[in-house]
């Protein structure tokens, strides 16, 4: 910003939202955004050798990837092209030739999962009291907690009792340890460190189907599952794991959906 509070110099994925607000601007027909891969990819290429570069995706599906960890493209920077629906095509600067990923409004709608994407270093917060029960007002207590400490929650899952939420790791350690002393006032409250919330952008319409494969997946390998969320999107599972299973399953759920077909 300058002195006048004005914006000056955009932060990171500043170049994709550049490309779409301008695009958006001009009305043109396709928006580019070139970057060092062929596209988005079913996983991270770095982890997942097998990984293969999506035809098409929806906005909501590049979003919510790129909010759970995928680095092609920033969140914020799908904005001015869906709400222009301007389809945005993602290209590989070093590999011109390949036809990168289509990010449009209906992406495609007859795939179960388009890709598996992580978030590491994640802290699991689960908060217990019996006062829940039958109570209202105790989830605005809680959240007000939350918005007084200015800290935000990824995931969320809660029952009649408790809550489960996850803080990642550019929430300040000294702002969850007060926050955790002002939730003990009306809770009990615990932290679970060295976590990873793996995300399925799929479709949850057919989450019944998805969620055996994964499960099955999980038992036969010994990933345990401490927190699952759906519903709020359409388009994203989440489950929450221990760091150091989530690069296994990552694999095996990649081998399950994308390999052995």
């Amino acid at each position: 910003h300058n002195r006048k509070n004005n914006i000056t110099t955009l932060g990171r994925g500043g170049s994709d939202l550049t490309a779409t607000a301008i695009g958006a601007a001009l009305k043109v027909d396709e928006i580019q955004v070139w970057k060092d891969v062929d596209g988005i990819l079913t996983a991270d290429p770095r982890l997942v050798e097998n990984a293969v570069p999506v035809s098409h995706v929806s906005y909501d599906e590049a979003s919510e990837l790129a909010y759970f960890g995928a680095q092609v493209l920033h969140p914020i920077a799908m904005q001015p092209a869906l709400k222009a629906d301007i389809p945005v095509r993602v290209k590989n600067s070093y590999n011109p030739s390949a036809p990168g990923t289509v990010i449009d409004k209906v992406g495609n709608p007859d795939r179960m999962v388009t890709a598996i994407t992580c978030k590491k270093k994640i802290t699991l917060m689960d908060i217990h009291s019996l006062q829940m029960l039958g109570a209202y007002g105790f989830l605005g207590a809680v959240f007000g907690d939350f918005e007084k400490h200015k800290l935000s929650v990824d995931v969320l899952a809660s029952s009649e009792v408790s809550i489960s939420v996850t803080l990642d790791k550019k929430q300040p350690e000294a702002d969850i340890e007060l926050l955790c002393e002002d939730l003990k006032q009306i809770a009990e409250v615990e932290l679970h460190t060295g976590r990873a919330i793996l995300t399925l952008i799929a479709d949850v319409g057919r989450s019944s189907d998805v969620l055996a494969t994964v499960f099955r997946s999980f038992s036969a390998h010994g990933i345990k599952v401490e927190m699952m969320s759906q519903g709020a999107s359409k388009v994203n599972i989440s489950f929450i794991v221990k760091e150091d299973q989530i690069d296994d399953a990552i694999l095996k759920l990649h081998q399950c959906f994308f390999e052995y077909r």
